[in-house]
C-alpha cells in the first residue's frame, strides 16, 4: 500500500507485473480446416466472371452442344468414344486464357482424382477398365461443364436458357442460387475467422460452435432474402426474364453444330461396334 501511494506519479506495482495466465495451447486445425474448405468451395462458384473466349459459339448452341455431350458420355459404354471426346474437350480448353485454364484443370483434376478413388474397390476386384472409365467420364463431363461456365457470360447463360423455353421462375431460383452462395459463404468465412481469433485456451467442444456459425449464416440469409426482395421491388422486375431476340446464325455456330452431329454420328458407330 506503501509502494502505490509513495509517489503520485507512480504506476502501481501490480500494473508493471507481466500476465500470469498461461493458457494451454490447443489445436486449431478445425477451425482452419472448415475455413479452407469453405475457401476451396467458394472458389469454384464465382460463375459471375466468365467471359467469351475464342471460337465460343453463342449460348444456347453451347448449351445443346454441352448438354448433349455430358448425354452421350453418360450413356456411351465403349472406352475409344470417351477418349474421342476427352481429347476434344482437351483442345478446347487449351485454347482458353491461362486464368481460366487454371480453373478448369483443378476442378476436373480433383474430380477424376475422386471418383478414381471411389472406384478403388473395383480394381481391387479386377475391374481395371470400369474405374479408369469412370474418371474418363467425369473428366469430360466436368471438363465442359467448367468451359461452358467460364466462356460465357453469366447473363447470357440466363438468356440461353430462357431461349429454350425454360421456365423463369427455374432460371429465379437458379440466379438467386449462383449469386448469393458466395456471399453467404464470405460471411460463413468472415465468422470463422472471427471464432478463431477469439477462442483463447483449451476448447474441448468445438464442433458445437458450428452450430453458432450456421446460425449467423441462417439470419444473413433472411435480411439478404428481404434486401433482395425489396431491391427487385424497387426496379420493378416481376420475376419475368425476357426472352431473347431471334438467333443470329454465325459461322462459328454452324461449325460446332457441325461438331455435335459429328459426335452423334461417332456415338452410333462406337455404340453399334460394342
Amino acid at each position: 500500500m506503501e509502494e502505490n501511494t509513495s509517489s503520485p506519479n507512480s504506476l502501481p506495482t501490480w500494473i508493471a507485473q507481466p500476465p500470469t495466465y498461461d493458457p494451454p495451447t490447443d489445436r486449431d486445425g478445425f477451425i482452419t480446416q472448415s475455413m479452407l474448405s469453405v475457401a476451396g468451395v467458394l472458389s469454384q462458384f464465382r460463375l459471375d466472371d466468365g467471359t467469351a473466349a475464342r471460337f465460343s459459339p453463342s449460348a444456347p448452341v453451347k448449351l445443346v452442344v454441352g448438354l448433349a455431350i455430358i448425354l452421350l458420355n453418360s450413356l456411351s459404354t465403349n472406352f475409344v468414344f470417351t477418349l474421342v471426346l476427352l481429347a476434344g474437350v482437351l483442345v478446347r480448353v487449351a485454347l482458353l486464357p491461362a486464368c481460366m485454364l487454371r480453373r478448369v484443370c483443378g476442378v476436373t483434376g480433383a474430380a477424376a482424382a475422386l471418383a478414381f478413388v471411389i472406384m478403388l474397390p473395383a480394381i481391387l476386384l479386377g475391374q481395371t477398365h470400369s474405374a479408369v472409365l469412370i474418371a474418363g467420364k467425369t473428366l469430360v463431363s466436368v471438363g465442359t461443364c467448367m468451359t461452358i461456365a467460364l466462356s460465357t457470360p453469366y447473363h447470357e447463360l440466363t438468356a440461353g436458357l430462357r431461349a429454350f423455353h425454360v421456365p423463369s421462375l427455374f432460371i429465379f431460383v437458379l440466379d438467386l442460387a449462383l449469386k448469393n452462395i458466395v456471399r453467404l459463404g464470405n460471411v460463413a468465412l468472415e465468422v470463422l475467422c472471427a471464432l478463431r481469433l477469439r477462442s483463447v485456451g483449451r476448447n474441448t467442444e468445438k464442433t458445437a460452435s458450428m452450430g453458432g456459425v450456421s446460425g449467423v449464416v441462417l439470419l444473413k440469409t433472411k435480411a439478404s432474402a428481404e434486401e433482395t426482395a425489396d431491391a427487385m421491388a424497387c426496379r420493378g422486375f416481376s420475376g419475368d426474364y425476357r426472352k431473347p431476340a431471334a438467333h443470329t446464325w454465325r459461322a462459328v455456330d454452324a461449325a460446332w453444330a457441325a461438331a455435335l452431329v459429328l459426335i452423334v454420328v461417332l456415338f452410333v458407330i462406337c455404340e453399334s461396334v460394342v
